[in-house]
């Protein structure tokens, strides 16, 4: 039997979706349970049978933070998907951060440990990579994690959950480590993630600004974790990037697949430097959440690119285009906007 952590977030969704279709035995933990019914919405955009994919799920409520709760999830799995994670750039959210991401992600392991799991894949992030180098232009695999760097909260947890993979690779456990870049997929409109940004740019975006980074498809994602875990391929990592883009041609290409205008300002980076101050003394005045951190300014318009030369390499890996996994995204965005 397989586990999914994380079942209700876009990465899980999409990856219960595949693995039910593919006639696996699968079992995934939900913390709330109002958050099933988004999962039931991912699967009715690819099935008229939604219903019926969700219904053969066994699922579990529990918390990764919280082990009895998770005992009982791990009996008789054999393959564990840990996709489960907190997504937050406020400093203030630290703590939490830690520990979800790092203890949860540490109990995960332990437990894969204690029930003899044959496999762990921990999805990470890019974020959790290294800096380059000055003489090197992409970020892969064997890019070495800068301490001494400003790194955002999320980064230092993500990189912090690697390190308890690797624990528990050194103590026996078989383990993978996907990557992924920004990923691009349907639904969670409203979580945050990359949903998010095309409600961001269908309400409208005057500013766009100059930073590069990597982007892929959730398709991709999901492809490349249920491929490196049907392989011979263990305690390795793999970067998950389709193409590095701009902002700005990000937010365009989204913009004229749903029909809005695109962001025609380019924001300067003394703008960016003045607006989080302003959302810092706004966060102490006033108590409300941070919108936009010191390390989100300049991830802005840093020009960061990356290599996934590694799994096209070794699995003969294809990536989906992004201008087509904008477009397949779009539509259903706009589907449901219309509908609204």
């Amino acid at each position: 039997m397989i586990l999914v952590t994380g079942g209700t977030g876009l990465v899980g969704s999409h990856l219960l979706f595949k693995l039910i279709s593919e006639g696996e035995n699968v079992r995934a933990i939900y913390r709330r349970k109002h958050k099933l019914e988004e999962v039931k919405k991912v699967f009715a955009y690819f099935s008229d049978n939604p219903n019926a994919i969700y219904n053969a799920i066994d699922w579990v409520e529990a918390d990764i933070t919280d082990i009895p709760a998770m005992e009982s999830a791990f009996v008789s799995i054999n393959l564990v998907y840990h996709c489960a994670a907190l997504v937050s750039f406020e400093p203030d959210k630290y703590n939490i951060l830690k520990k979800i991401n790092i203890e949860g992600t540490a109990n995960v392991v332990n437990l894969c440990l204690t029930y003899h799991v044959k496999k762990l894949c921990y999805v990470s992030s890019i974020a959790a990579l290294g800096a380059p180098k000055p003489s090197e232009l992409f970020i892969d695999e064997s890019t070495q994690w800068n301490k001494e760097l400003d790194n955002s909260v999320y980064a230092i947890t993500k990189y912090g959950a690697e390190i308890e993979v690797w624990r528990g690779v050194q103590e026996g456990l078989n383990a993978v480590i996907v990557n992924p870049g920004i990923i691009i997929g349907a639904g969670f409109w409203n979580a945050g993630g990359s949903g998010s940004l095309f409600k961001q740019v269908c309400k409208g975006m005057s500013h766009y600004t100059t930073g590069t980074t990597g982007f892929v498809d959730i398709w991709d994602v999901i492809n490349a974790m249920t491929l490196l875990m049907k392989s011979d391929i263990t305690n390795e990592k793999f970067v998950l990037v389709s193409e590095n883009l701009t902002f700005k041609k990000f937010f365009t290409d989204v913009a004229n697949q749903i029909n809005v205008a695109s962001p025609k300002k380019e924001a300067k980076q003394w703008l960016l430097s003045l607006a989080w101050r302003l959302d810092w003394l706004r966060s102490k005045l006033l108590g409300k959440r941070r919108k936009l951190s010191k390390q989100m300014a300049k991830s802005a318009v840093s020009k960061t690119r990356f290599s996934s030369d590694k799994i096209k390499t070794q699995l003969e890996f294809e990536f989906k285009p992004m201008e087509v996994s904008i477009a397949e995204t779009a539509k259903l965005f706009r589907q449901d906007f219309d509908e609204n």
